[in-house]
């Protein structure tokens, strides 16, 4: 390449989730490129497409939904509407290109958490993706005796990725919670509201079935920044903090917009 600080990637397979509005891409992983999971990836497309030489100029952020373990990269994304990338990449198909920055970013990671008995993984939309990549590591479920997981969507048709976590659930049982919540439709069992309303009334634990207390509990929030702000908040309240200063934290958190 003529940049070195980027690869040159090819598309192996796009899975439409919601048409027109979400879907997966998958493509080749350089074999130098090391994440851990949680971490985001800058991915780039060229100006023209058109160009088979053309230098990428349009990027952005997405968190890998695949393990590291994978001998592949695969990223989760809604159709931003009149977007410049992301109706761009949802037509990409295999065989085409998609340029990946060598150097992966974010904090959002499980070293954030040296100690702690449950894991909550809180998400809204496509902020599910860098849980799925921890959960397809070995090491989360070493280190945790419980781990839920939350999912915030306006209805079910964009609760993604569900055969594998069932078959995380199937492999552990009793381990992982999921907990699917739509605000615009009724699930079975689940109420439809906010994750944020759960956690300020309670509802939440009673789903999981655990205390959302920072003695036992670290949290980890991934969503849009109006679910952060609001959860931060709330969580701040029940005695919850980010680590500083070399002191471990009990929350940690990242926007997904």
């Amino acid at each position: 390449m003529t940049d070195s600080k980027y690869t040159r990637q090819t598309v192996t397979q796009v899975h439409t989730w919601v048409p027109g509005k979400l879907f997966s891409v998958r493509v080749t992983r350089d074999p130098a490129y090391a994440f851990q999971p949680g971490q985001f990836a800058r991915v780039g497309l060229p100006a023209d497409p058109t160009d088979p030489h053309a230098e990428p100029t349009v990027w952005r952020a997405y968190s890998m939904v695949s393990a590291p373990s994978e001998d592949w990269l695969e990223f989760y994304s809604i159709v931003v509407p009149g977007g410049e990338f992301s109706p761009r990449m949802a037509q990409l198909r295999p065989g085409d290109a998609l340029y990946v920055d060598k150097t992966p970013f974010g904090f959002l990671t499980l070293d954030r958490f040296p100690t702690g008995d449950h894991l909550w993984l809180l998400a809204t939309g496509t902020g599910l993706s860098a849980y799925l990549s921890m959960l397809d590591d070995p090491a989360v479920w070493q280190r945790f005796d419980r781990i839920v997981l939350a999912h915030g969507v306006r209805t079910a048709d964009e609760l993604a990725y569900r055969d594998e976590i069932a078959a995380w659930q199937a492999a552990a049982p009793g381990k992982l919670v999921y907990l699917p919540i739509a605000t615009r439709e009724p699930l079975p069992g689940m109420p439809q509201e906010r994750l944020t309303t759960l956690i300020a009334d309670g509802r939440l634990e009673e789903l999981a079935g655990l205390p959302l207390d920072p003695a036992p509990a670290r949290v980890m929030l991934c969503g849009n920044p109006d679910m952060l702000a609001d959860a931060r908040k709330l969580l701040g309240e029940r005695g919850f903090a980010p680590g500083r200063r070399g002191i471990p934290g009990t929350l940690a958190a990242e926007n997904y917009w």
